[in-house]
């Protein structure tokens, strides 16, 4: 039997800032050893669609459905079946249905297995959903089934799934709830040996979701020597001997949502517990203060913006010499509250925006309360532009506290804003998917039962 794991990107375009899929790194380990297995990346490569397989397994995040569906659709024609997983489908199940043949809603663990049982008797079933949180002792991603030299030096590792927080705009919250999953520590730091890479990125939602646990972790670092990233809340920013000890165990930047300056703001995303601690400023001088970059994110297109916040929030980020800076237009994605508040409200410009052939990346996709919908999608991607000029680049480098403080900071610092400044340009105003139509395909008879 084969299985051809898939991760599909958002436009037709190639991918200059790609990192590996770590999903399918966990699913391969889960695996049995007779099942062959291949891995195509559509930021990266073309897909050999006649090439033969029995399983095509693709995970799919919003921006990347109408791809994923597209893809689906070219394995199905042919007698191929496609599972899907991941948050969109979990949230949106009834729509993944209708493009493939299984949709796993959830965390995939505990029923992979029976996922590849099943399709091996070729009695795929319509969905798959554990009763039971994933169980995550033992387990380390299988990283031998992704090609050398193919992604960037930075590599993935997870802790825990999931945030304490319920900010209204997030999918995370929405998939996961309230709940926390957290991997044994020996199983991370083992797989952490085992990668020696220079550089690694934790991919927890909120790597400082337990004090006591992050505490475990950046200790367990120490001897390690390694260089790494992590996102976290801002509240950290008050822990100083937390914030000594990530240090000391290599971290060497941290991705903050930030996410608007506007006090009205962030109580109506449930975020105000961001100021909670005191002012933006203040916590990225301390991050500073122990060599930490801050990276942040920023949303644009709550009720308490006007035209004015643009320059103001970059005013912000360049005067505090942020490495880097997402300045995003809000994204109401399904089965979040903010989306089901502005349908409610008849505010959304495009209802299924992830689908829809008019849509552009980098679009407004509903109608804010205090500007227009162009001057949203104008405003956020002149401040993307602005920041990411060479310029902008330049002056930012010059912070010896962080993003200049040793050469590891810089080089960091430079590699992901050029290929930030890449990537903007690229995407911007792109459709997504491959430009075509989505059509809804009903599949010729499966092929013969695959033999072991």
């Amino acid at each position: 039997m084969k299985i051809t794991f898939i991760r599909p990107h958002l436009t037709h375009k190639r991918s200059t800032d790609a990192l590996e899929p770590l999903v399918f790194a966990v699913l391969a380990r889960l695996t049995p050893p007779d099942v062959e297995l291949a891995v195509y990346d559509d930021r990266l490569e073309p897909i050999p669609f006649d090439e033969p397989t029995d399983l095509v397994a693709i995970t799919i995040e919003t921006f990347t459905a109408k791809r994923a569906y597209q893809i689906a659709a070219k394995y199905r024609q042919r007698g191929v079946p496609v599972v899907v997983g991941g948050f969109h489908p979990t949230l949106v199940p009834d729509e993944a249905q209708r493009y493939v043949d299984s949709v796993v809603i959830g965390d995939a663990e505990n029923i992979w297995a029976e996922i590849v049982r099943d399709a091996r008797a070729g009695q795929l079933k319509p969905r798959y959903q554990s009763a039971t949180p994933p169980a995550l002792q033992g387990l380390r991603p299988d990283r031998s089934i992704f090609p050398k030299n193919r992604y960037k030096a930075l590599r993935l590792v997870q802790f825990g799934r999931g945030c304490r927080f319920a900010c209204d705009f997030c999918s995370v919250h929405a998939v996961y709830g309230s709940t926390l999953h957290q991997r044994c520590l020996d199983d991370v730091i083992a797989e952490i040996d085992g990668i020696r890479r220079s550089y690694l990125l934790f991919v927890d939602d909120n790597l400082f979701v337990n004090e006591s646990q992050a505490e475990e972790l950046f200790r367990a670092l120490l001897p390690l020597k390694a260089h790494w990233i992590c996102q976290t809340s801002v509240d950290l920013a008050q822990n100083s001997r937390l914030l000594n000890l990530m240090a000391r165990s290599g971290c060497i930047a941290v991705f903050i949502g930030f996410e608007s300056l506007n006090e009205t703001n962030l109580a109506q995303m449930r975020k105000k517990w961001n100021l909670k601690q005191g002012d933006f400023a203040a916590a990225v001088r301390q991050f500073y203060e122990h060599g930490i970059m801050v990276c942040g994110s920023f949303v644009f297109g709550y009720d308490g913006d006007t035209p004015t916040a643009f320059d103001r929030t970059l005013d912000f980020a360049m005067r505090s010499r942020l490495a880097l800076a997402q300045f995003n237009p809000l994204i109401p994605t399904p089965g979040t509250p903010l989306y089901q508040r502005l349908q409610a409200e008849g505010r959304l410009l495009y209802p299924s925006w992830w689908l829809d052939d008019d849509y552009r990346y980098g679009q407004a996709i509903f109608t804010p309360q205090n500007m227009s919908a162009n001057e949203l999608t104008e405003g956020c991607f002149r401040l993307r532009r602005d920041f990411n000029s060479y310029s902008a680049i330049f002056q930012r480098a010059l912070t010896p506290q962080s993003n200049a403080r040793s050469p590891h900071h810089l080089l960091a610092y430079l590699a992901a804003n050029l290929v930030s400044r890449k990537e903007i340009f690229s995407k911007q105003w792109e459709p997504l998917g491959d430009g075509s139509t989505l059509m809804h395909i009903i599949p010729t008879p499966p092929a013969p039962t695959a033999t072991p």
